[in-house]
């Protein structure tokens, strides 16, 4: 490892790895880690930037910029990470006098490209993570890998590496699985709790700035029931409890969930619970 101050790069000391290895003695041949390192305090901005390998940089402080090919400015904060790769010209870094932390992770091989095609998302994007002590823990167990020298080793922080890397993607995939999973969830406890609502179905997708489309797409794929045919099931539990709690009559019942004909509200009743509604009542109300 080397460590030094070079105030052109950072206001802190910073740590480059490396090694000087034979990789002749690697027995992974489809992924080396070149380099790596760690730049606190980072202030350089790097323009018209191009790279030979593949590079995976990790901020977990401070805040700049990343854009590619001229295209897109992405803003980068702590709990961004981005890919640097052949082929591109790269601007990014701390905002002028600004600076932020940067963990970085130089590699060769063909594997990068089965990443590519399996699980590594668009690498011309800014990605999210949560870089906790566990993650950290891990980039620095890297380094001492990467600075024994020893060609397992290499090995080793090839394998950690890959994994770390997937872990982070994953991360990302499942924070946006929670944020739809609970925006499903927003949308369907809107329904249940507008059962007394004189509503379309165009209304309930407008509230939530969607499609009366997409409304039914989530609804069965929530529920496993066309919406309507949830909208009847939550007002039949609804008229259950009414019925046994109540002296309200079946009418009035059937109105008051949105049923103006009564006969109809008595036929979908009893055809999601299997008795009429004045049976319900009289045998499970005793």
């Amino acid at each position: 490892m080397t460590k030094y101050m070079d105030y052109m790069i950072s206001s802190h000391p910073i740590r480059v790895f490396n090694p000087m290895i034979d990789s002749s003695k690697q027995k992974i041949k489809s992924l080396t880690v070149i380099n790596a390192g760690h730049l606190p305090g980072r202030t350089l901005q790097r323009k018209d930037a191009k790279f030979h390998n593949w590079a995976f940089v990790m901020i977990t402080g401070g805040s700049g910029y990343y854009q590619v090919n001229g295209g897109e400015i992405q803003k980068v904060e702590a709990g961004s990470w981005f890919c640097l790769f052949p082929g591109a010209s790269f601007d990014y870094g701390p905002y002028t006098d600004g600076h932020w932390d940067e963990y970085y992770f130089t590699v060769d091989g063909y594997r990068v490209i089965e990443w590519l095609e399996h699980w590594l998302p668009n690498p011309e994007m800014i990605k999210k993570a949560t870089f906790d002590d566990s993650l950290i823990h891990r980039m620095e167990m890297m380094f001492m890998l990467i600075d024994s020298g020893v060609p397992s080793n290499m090995d080793r922080a090839a394998l950690i590496l890959e994994a770390f890397l997937y872990d982070l993607v994953s991360q990302s995939d499942r924070s946006e699985l929670n944020n739809r999973e609970s925006f499903v969830v927003k949308v369907i406890d809107d329904i249940s709790q507008s059962l007394y609502m004189k509503q379309e179905p165009a209304d309930m997708a407008s509230r939530h700035h969607i499609s009366v489309s997409t409304l039914r797409r989530i609804v069965h794929e929530y529920t496993g029931y066309p919406l309507n045919e949830f909208l009847h099931r939550l007002k039949a539990a609804e008229a259950k409890n009414i019925l046994l709690n109540t002296e309200l009559t079946v009418k009035e019942i059937g109105e008051a969930l949105g049923y103006k004909d009564t006969f109809y509200f008595s036929r979908v009743f009893k055809r999601i619970t299997g008795v009429s509604p004045r049976i319900y009542r009289d045998r499970v109300g005793q």
